[in-house]
């Protein structure tokens, strides 16, 4: 017979324990990470994390712990957050009440310790402000991780996640996103064998599982050896005779089962329970029928208070306290830190619970609903766990009128937190009970148009678009447009936006023409809304000439409704839009009316984004930055609001040729808390830039794989046209100029009849006729005429693009023009110099240094060429001491590769001291790759096209694009002069 119940000794996990102890080392320097630990039931997470934290702890780092309830499918929201931080606000430590205003009165929504509380997102805010106060509250609870860690390293440990609550699993994947350099730790537990194929936990870890900083921990069974000794510690002396073997077969070394079967006083001899599940029923029916009952109550309730099992069971005080005393000293159930009980395991719960007949499990939750109803309302965030707690067992007791009225309050109290995922589900259910009841209108406090109106509010506000869409559609079905236009008009300008979210432009914008048609004359107020929110979408659109045109009426009606923010919001497209058409002065004293008159704090951090953002675009890009600056230090803007002003920081930097900082930018916890949307797509087509630049292109790739596939559907010339050029220089670089050709065609059908977004149509061909050059001279060392002539055909009608954009004073267009125009001579195969020059110096005088330095590569190129070695040695040395200052390693290669072939002695001494370029590429004195040189080998033994590819496992076409790049990094016409030059140095065998 077992002494006790579970070992005193932490046995086995030897590896697991010694990978998470790394980790938390890792967080303690600065690099934050979050660890998944898996297993199914009863295999020991909670007894190695428990061991974790007691090592933590003694290490000196805050250990932070909480675990989620199961209680109906996200019910309560933020539970274990709750729970680890609680204690924190209880001792009224320094991060939680040294918080900055803003920040505290978020947390108050869930900890009422902390004082007044931020109110919940209205639904009557600007389409900016909506969804961003669960994002606000979020950025509150990494502050205070950061401000703890400042301390001591973080361990926050979060158990069975399974069971987490929409609002959780939202944190969980906002964390991984924005962890920098706090010092953190975050670890949860699932059971594995609980994650059926729509288990909602499931999309979540496969996205968190790919990020690098994010490990996931399988833990096993113990072995025979492990078992024997949980055996020796449990009994107090080694197992006798063949009892270990008889307990690894039986429990196949699963320690909670193996526990639960000494516990019952089984040894692994005769019949013996046939699964886990009933071994734990063994030790629960051998209690006395009081304490029985009791656990059915507490089985339903998951963990209760002394009070509530009082009220709820009726029990005489004396057998309340003696039943639960035989549960607690049966090893049955504990008290936690706040004096509640619950089950020493979960899976004990579950048993009783299952075990319950359909008749008992209502009478339960019933009786527990009600007791629940009766205590006093309580403050800030218990108000939302008290009002889910009741609208569950009020569900799970059947009891349809009462649990629509339930419903209705707890999807209020959740979204009063912030919970809009909870809140979501809670008015889906409201709806399913709707035709169940009588009267539901009085139950729920509202009619069914306004309840599915509140369901698709808060799908939008949980970035669940497309089920909003469904519910607005729903709700204006049931709507006659004739007798209430006002409530008409507004839901679709909701559902407007929805459809925008989703990608779908001009759905929307017909959308809102029906809007405006429909909406009284009397609504002034949603008329300026709905006004407001066509400005944007055209200014999205880069329809200038539609959104200056819609300005005029959209400020009147903002002034006739005294709307100021709406003002402000329609400031903010009018002044994009008039700079972008040349009437920069117009333009930027509209948005700087904006900022000076400020409205709501993202309105605020958007009008000096399109600001900054227009006058970088204009070719100011000095003045951008200073303006991005100082919407930064603006304290009228909240830190949860800068993320595009970060994002502008860096790009704009990115231009300036300021690589290194524009790298910690991105790299920094700001841009890091990029969530997803466009806000994901400029986060990362900037990454992308930089990458590319670099000369990363294994970065680059991915990166825009995964933009391509948000965009599939979008209409946004600024991202679009960006990441069309991206994808062309790209493939371009790797020498299949079939897929930029087609990068750069697919771009600009998508964003040249639709928009007047001129900067980015210009780009777009810019890109396009490098690669057309390529193409043509690829075609003429082949000897394909007709692709010569059809490559500098395509070449000239690019050209026409990009000089159809220039008209006015467009000083970057006129760059990229002349860029194209040097670009023609290359495709010549007579590169002009002074073409060159030309377009690097209109991009030296924007402050662009990086084309400027391709440029001047091409210029060196062309000296080269034409015999000038004095002009090519003096570029050469210029543009190799540019690329080395932006750190553009591949732009580097390509001017030493240049410099070898061209036999020009340059004195640049290398970053770090070297040999001079010349010297340094004496052993490849042509800029080979290592892969241009197996095909060099090939070529010079005769081998064709299809037989190099054969053997280097590439496709036909790719070895023809190999043999293309090595004839012109030889000089030479034809495969028998590469291989002549080949074997004349020595290259190859």
């Amino acid at each position: 017979m077992a002494t006790r119940v579970t070992s005193t000794r932490f046995i086995g996990r030897v590896a697991e324990l010694s990978e998470l102890e790394a980790a938390l080392a890792d967080a303690a320097e600065g690099r934050p990470s979050l660890a998944f630990l898996a297993g199914e039931s009863g295999v020991g997470k909670t007894r190695l994390l428990a061991e974790l934290e007691e090592r933590a702890e003694t290490a000196g780092a805050r250990v932070l712990t909480g675990d989620c309830v199961d209680l109906g499918e996200g019910e309560l929201p933020y539970a274990p957050l709750v729970a680890a931080l609680r204690p924190l606000a209880r001792e009224g430590d320094e991060a939680l009440t040294g918080l900055p205003g803003p920040a505290r009165a978020e947390l108050a929504t869930l900890l009422a310790e902390l004082g007044p509380s931020a109110q919940g997102a209205s639904r009557a805010a600007p389409e900016d402000e909506r969804g961003a106060a669960q994002r606000r509250l979020f950025e509150a609870l990494l502050t205070v991780l950061d401000r703890l860690g400042r301390a001591a390293p973080v361990l926050l440990a979060i158990e069975d996640i399974h069971w987490a609550d929409r609002s959780t699993r939202a944190f969980l994947a906002f964390l991984a996103r924005s962890l920098g350099t706090e010092r953190v730790l975050a670890v949860a537990t699932y059971r594995s064998d609980e994650l059926h194929r729509r288990h909602p936990l499931r999309p979540l870890l496969v996205e968190l599982e790919r990020d690098p900083r994010a490990r996931r921990i399988e833990l096993g069974r113990l072995d025979r050896e492990e078992l024997a000794d949980l055996l020796t510690d449990i009994l107090g002396a080694p197992p006798e005779g063949d009892l270990a073997d008889r307990m690894y077969r039986r429990s196949e070394g699963n320690p909670l089962f193996t526990e639960e079967l000494l516990a019952a006083g089984l040894d692994g001899r005769g019949g013996l329970p046939p699964t886990l599940r009933d071994a734990l029923m063994v030790r629960i029916e051998r209690l006395p029928d009081p304490a029985q009952e009791v656990l059915r109550l507490l089985a339903a309730a998951g963990r209760a208070d002394h009070a509530l099992l009082a009220d709820a069971s009726g029990m005489e005080p004396r057998a309340l306290r003696d039943a639960m005393r035989e549960a607690v000293e049966g090893h049955i159930v504990v008290v936690d830190g706040e004096d509640r009980y619950g089950f020493r395991h979960a899976l004990l719960r579950e048993v009783v619970h299952d075990d319950l007949l359909p008749g008992e499990q209502a009478e339960l939750h019933l009786a527990l609903a009600r007791a629940l109803e009766r205590r006093p309302a309580p403050m800030g965030g218990n108000a939302a766990w008290l009002a889910a707690a009741i609208a569950h067992h009020y569900h799970r007791a059947g009891e349809q009128p009462a649990a629509l009225r339930a419903a209705v309050r707890a999807a209020a109290e959740s979204e009063r937190v912030h919970a809009y995922g909870e809140a979501a589900a809670l008015y889906e259910r409201a709806l399913e009970l709707w035709e169940r009841v009588e009267d539901p209108a009085a139950l729920a406090g509202m009619d069914h148009v306004e309840l599915l109106t509140r369901v698709a509010t808060a799908h939008r506000y949980n970035a669940d678009d497309a089920r909003g869409e469904t519910m607005l559609e729903r709700a204006l079905h049931e709507l006659d447009g004739a007798t209430d236009a006002r409530r008409t008009a507004e839901l679709l300008g909701e559902l407007a936006m929805a459809q925008w979210a989703l990608g779908r432009g001009d759905k929307s914008g017909a959308t809102l023409e029906k809007a405006l048609a429909i909406v009284p004359a009397a609504a002034v107020r949603e008329r300026a809304v709905l006004l407001a929110d066509k400005v944007k979408l055209e200014s999205l659109q880069s329809r200038y000439a539609a959104t200056i045109e819609l300005a005029d009426e959209a400020l009147a009606a903002a002034d006739e409704a005294g709307a100021a923010e709406v003002r402000m919001r329609v400031l903010n497209g009018l002044g994009f839009a008039l700079i972008e058409i040349g009437e920069h002065d117009r333009g930027v004293a509209a948005l700087r009316e904006a900022i000076e008159r400020g409205g709501g704090s993202a309105v605020l951090a958007t009008s000096y984004t399109n600001l900054a953002d227009a006058l970088n675009l204009a070719g100011h890009g000095d003045e951008g930055a200073t303006t991005v600056r100082v919407g930064l230090k603006d304290p009228r803007v909240k830190d949860h609001d800068r993320i595009w002003l970060h994002l502008l920081d860096a790009e704009i930097a990115i231009d300036r040729g300021e690589w290194t900082e524009a790298a910690a930018i991105l790299s920094g916890p700001s841009a890091r808390r990029t969530g997803t949307g466009a806000t994901l797509v400029n986060a990362s087509l900037r990454r992308a830039e930089l990458a590319l630049g670099r000369g990363e292109d294994a970065v680059a790739r991915p990166l825009l794989d995964d933009i391509d596939a948000r965009l599939a559907d979008s209409i946004e010339p600024q991202f679009l046209g960006v990441a069309g050029a991206l994808r062309a220089e790209l493939e371009r670089r790797a020498g299949d100029l079939a897929a930029a050709r087609t990068a750069v065609e697919e771009t600009l059908d998508r964003i040249e009849f639709c928009s007047e977004d001129l900067g980015r149509l210009a780009r777009v061909a810019a890109a396009g006729a490098a690669v057309e050059a390529d193409a043509a001279m690829r075609a003429c060392d082949l000897g394909d005429a007709d692709e010569d002539a059809a490559a500098k055909a395509r070449l000239e009608g690019l050209r026409l693009r990009v000089e159809a954009a220039c008209e006015g004073e467009r000083p970057v267009e006129r760059a990229h023009l002349a860029t194209v125009d040097a670009e023609i001579t290359r495709a010549a195969e007579a590169s002009d110099p002074a073409r060159w020059a030309a377009a690097a110096a209109a991009w030296d005088a924007l402050g662009r240094p990086y084309p400027a330095t391709v440029a001047l590569w091409r210029e060196t190129e062309a000296h080269v060429a034409a015999g000038d070695r004095e002009s090519a040695t003096t570029g050469l040395e210029t543009a190799l001491a540019a690329a080395r200052r932006l750190g553009s390693a591949w732009l580097v290669a390509e001017l030493e590769g240049l410099a070898a072939r061209a036999r020009l002695r340059v004195e640049d001494a290398a970053a770090d001291g070297g040999e001079p370029a010349a010297d340094r590429a004496r052993e490849d004195p042509f800029g080979l790759t290592p892969r241009e040189r197996q095909v060099l080998g090939l070529l010079a033994s005769g081998a064709t096209n299809r037989e190099i590819g054969a053997e280097l496992f590439m496709a036909e076409k790719t070895a023809s694009v190999h043999v293309s790049r090595i004839l012109s990094k030889l000089d030479v016409r034809s495969r028998t002069q590469a291989a002549a030059v080949a074997h004349r140095h020595g290259m190859v065998g």
